[in-house]
């Protein structure tokens, strides 16, 4: 049975927008890593979206603890996975917090790819839990391409590639996030139709065998053709206003902590 896709407002908050090194890098000097620019910081990627009083949180990277303090996240309702790569993955222990304040289980969503590595690297998260809530407990949930609706709001998962892995991007309502993507089919992209706002992968200047550069990355989003893209992923080597004045209208660089509601920034 196809569901009909969810039609209420849609909040993002970019929690982080950084590729794997972060921003800025270890003993680098470059224009962004040496920027007061607070917009130059770039924690790992990640994003909460809200939905239909739903909180999703996309990817558990290395920096969660930091962003959901920096941000004040104090609820999760469901987890929404793109793929195992540590940058996406290894922050899982953090989730405990919100499993003691909630005293309940987390759902996590992903692809068979993504919930075999939590499985294998991470089988203690799948253990029940103690009266201390000492450790994350997690309920996985496999899906590929088809959307399902959670607790009243329309999830649709997007297989895109990343290199020669499948993972997901994510929909809500009129709202998309693509992160660590090289490929996209043409069944995704007509999922990928009437957006208002599309985050979207925008690793470097120069080609990436499992990443959009920037020049492919604005191709896509100019294909996609959503009434306003974002960029994230990006390395240190993309500094924020420098990429600004080259984006052609619609397009915007993101940032840790930039907040849009159904295509206004706030």
């Amino acid at each position: 049975m196809s569901l009909s896709r969810w039609q209420g407002e849609v909040e993002v908050l970019l929690l982080g927008v950084g590729s794997s090194g972060g921003s800025p890098a270890l003993g680098c000097q470059c224009p962004t890593c040496s920027s007061s620019d607070p917009r130059n910081v770039r924690t790992r990627a990640s994003a909460l979206i809200r939905a239909g009083n739903q909180t999703f949180l996309i990817d558990s990277g290395p920096d969660l603890r930091q962003q959901a303090l920096r941000e004040n996240v104090l609820h999760v309702d469901a987890v929404l996975y793109t793929h195992p790569h540590a940058d996406h993955l290894n922050g899982i222990d953090d989730l405990r917090a919100f499993c003691w304040l909630q005293k309940a289980a987390l759902p996590a969503y992903g692809n068979r790819l993504m919930l075999s590595h939590i499985q294998e690297r991470f089988p203690y998260t799948l253990m029940k839990p103690t009266h201390f809530w000492d450790k994350p407990v997690l309920a996985l949930h496999e899906t590929e391409d088809q959307a399902f609706d959670f607790h009243g709001v329309i999830v649709e998962p997007i297989p895109v590639m990343h290199g020669k892995w499948p993972i997901l991007g994510w929909r809500i309502g009129d709202v998309a996030y693509l992160t660590d993507i090289s490929g996209v089919s043409d069944d995704s992209l007509a999922r990928l139709q009437g957006l208002k706002v599309l985050f979207l992968d925008c690793l470097r200047e120069a080609e990436h065998p499992t990443h959009l550069s920037v020049a492919q990355s604005i191709a896509l989003a100019q294909q996609i053709k959503a009434e306003q893209t974002v960029m994230i992923h990006m390395t240190h080597e993309l500094e924020y206003h420098t990429l600004s004045q080259r984006l052609p209208a619609g397009m915007v660089v993101g940032y840790d902590g930039m907040k849009i509601q159904t295509g206004k920034e706030q």
